[in-house]
This record gives C-alpha cells, structure tokens and sequence, in this order.
C-alpha cells in the first residue's frame, strides 16, 4: 500500500511539473502513441545496432518524453550510444536510468549504485561497471558479481517500442527504481 500512495504521488508531481511547464519534456518529435505496439521483454527484442567496440563503453545522456503516464526515449539515440542514461525528476526527487543494447537486446534497468551514490555505469562486454565504486554486474540481468555494492542489482524496465520510440510506464519505472535502492 505505501509503495502504491507513493507512485500515486509521485505521477502527480510529473504531471504537475509537466503540465506546468506547458509541454512535455522532449527529445525533438517522438510522435504519438501507436496502438499497435509491440510489447517486448528485456530480453526477447533484437535490436541490430553497431559493433560494440573493444573496452568500455561509457554512458551518454540521452532526453526522455514524458505524456501522462507514459515515458520515451529515442531507440536510435541508444543504438547509436550503445550506452545511455535517462532520468525523471519532479520537484523533489530525481530517478535515473539506463537504457543499452547488449547481443542486438535492448536493456533498460534502473540506474543507481546507493552505497556509493553513483548514477553512471560504464558497458564493458557483457558486464556493467559502476563508475564510482566499480562495483561489477551481469549486464544481461542486472545481477551484482563482485565489488562494495554488489547487494543493490539493477532491476529491469518493461518497455514497448513502437517504429524509434521505447515506451515505459512511469510505475514500471518507479517501482524498478525503488527495488534496486531497497532491494528485497
């Protein structure tokens, strides 16, 4: 229940931020929402994207699109990258978040390291590295492997891409979020 009252809130304060602002939060023309999304796991959509090069593969920021309940990030912007981070913030709190192509999957997880307050993981292979503490997880599941922080796994989004967008639910998002801070 306080998990609920809180997402509940927490979709409040982006509206308000949102519709305060006048517009949503953009990344240039993401288009509308198509009713013939296709869902896809984290790990059932192929994505073909560039070669991943040799050594680790840092993070670049990406824009994020939030429209009520719904937030967006270009799939090209992440095939491009091949590492990305994205956040939501409201006036109180800021989210972030990862979005990476991994074997032609796309992968979108929380992003945070709570220990050692990192927000920034680099893609090195098949293994994600916290760029503070260099804690190590399983880039295919989020799973830690070795390091300070290896207690705090990065929980994986559900998602729907529609042509180059990649939709996500705000609660998904939250509730991913909340898990990797507090996990178990």
């Amino acid at each position: 229940m306080k998990a609920l009252v809180r997402i509940i809130t927490v979709t409040i304060a982006i509206l308000i931020t949102v519709v305060g602002c006048g517009s949503p939060i953009s990344n240039g023309d993401a288009g509308g929402t198509s009713p013939n999304k296709t869902p896809a796991s984290t790990t059932e959509e192929s994505v073909a994207s560039t070669q991943q090069p040799e050594g680790p593969i840092p993070a670049v920021w990406i824009d994020t699109v939030v429209e009520g309940k719904e937030v967006s990030i270009s799939l090209a912007e992440v095939k491009q990258n091949l590492n990305t981070n994205f956040r939501l913030e409201t006036e109180d709190k800021t989210w972030n978040f990862m979005a990476y192509i991994l074997d032609e999957k796309l992968h979108v997880r929380a992003n945070a390291c709570p220990p050692c307050r990192s927000i920034g993981f680099a893609l090195e292979g098949d293994i994600l590295v916290c760029d503070r503490c260099a804690t190590t997880f399983e880039a295919e599941t989020g799973a830690g492997i070795a390091g300070a922080c290896v207690n705090f796994p990065k929980e994986a989004i559900d998602y729907t891409i529609s042509g180059d967008i990649v939709s996500m639910e705000l609660a998904d998002l939250i509730e991913a979020y909340e898990e990797t801070v507090e996990p178990g």
